[in-house]
């Protein structure tokens, strides 16, 4: 469904590095720190913020993680360190602090909403953890988020992969960062590995939770952003439109600003 891409993959590439570089230098840190998950996102934002010559760290936070997850993530990064001496990278396993979390709140019946909770604190746990590194080594924490997932259906944790410093990716669908990816040179494991978020410890992919591809949402969010509704449509196209809807408006409250109760001015 999605129209063939026109991205001048060079010249977006020095873009959105020179972007980096002069919003690192102007703010004063020392570089950035990725949060790698073995995906193609976290893959082509730390090879972008490499390409600036700024220290650029590397965070591996496992929390009983697949183990494909965690293969390819490593493959990326002795990789991304053979090419930048300026790459370090560090191992984060967060899985004791997870399980000491679910020791210390309390169960639930309802297992749909506890097991997204859990999901959503395993992100946010990960977001803790990047600040604190960014925080004692100087560092801006980079993004990972797609256009699609960050403002199309709304595909990330609030507070959790939401929190950053920057994004550097985040005017590129999926597939105009699968081709950064592939003129990068990021491991074939990553370009050919279904995505999938890894926030359930299994092997579902982001297809399975949202319930179309990419692709498929890529072409929904242009046609919203054209005007159609889903009576324009018709069988699965009709039917990946309606998906897409519904995820924009439930997650609306991540992608818009945090409601501000103003006080009028007489109660003042």
């Amino acid at each position: 469904m999605t129209k063939k891409s026109t991205l001048q993959v060079e010249k977006v590439n020095t873009h959105i590095v020179n972007w980096l570089k002069t919003y690192a230098e102007n703010a004063k840190v020392n570089g950035f720190v990725v949060g790698i998950s073995g995906g193609v996102d976290s893959a082509v934002t730390s090879t972008l913020c490499a390409q600036t010559g700024l220290k650029v760290l590397c965070v591996e936070m496992p929390i009983h993680q697949a183990h494909s997850h965690v293969t390819r993530g490593r493959e990326h990064i002795e990789q991304l360190k053979k090419r930048f001496p300026n790459v370090t990278h560090i191992e984060t396993d967060l899985t004791s602090v997870f399980e000491d979390f679910k020791k210390n709140v309390p169960d639930s019946t309802d297992t749909c909403r506890l097991h997204l909770s859990l999901a959503n604190t395993r992100a946010r746990l990960r977001m803790t953890t990047l600040y604190y590194h960014a925080g004692i080594n100087g560092l801006l924490v980079a993004g990972t988020g797609n256009k699609v997932e960050d403002f199309g259906v709304g595909f990330y944790t609030k507070y959790g992969d939401g929190g950053v410093d920057l994004s550097p990716i985040a005017d590129l669908m999926k597939s105009e960062v699968f081709l950064l990816g592939d003129y990068l040179k990021i491991p074939n494991s990553i370009l050919t590995a279904a995505p999938t978020d890894g926030l359930f410890g299994d092997e579902r992919t982001d297809e399975d939770q949202l319930g179309a591809s990419y692709d498929e949402l890529e072409w929904a969010m242009t046609e919203a952003e054209e005007g159609k509704s889903a009576n324009d449509f018709s069988g699965r196209k009709k039917e990946v439109f309606e998906i897409y809807r519904r995820l924009n408006t439930v997650n609306q409250h991540k992608m818009n600003a945090i409601p501000v109760c103003l006080i009028p001015n007489p109660l003042k």
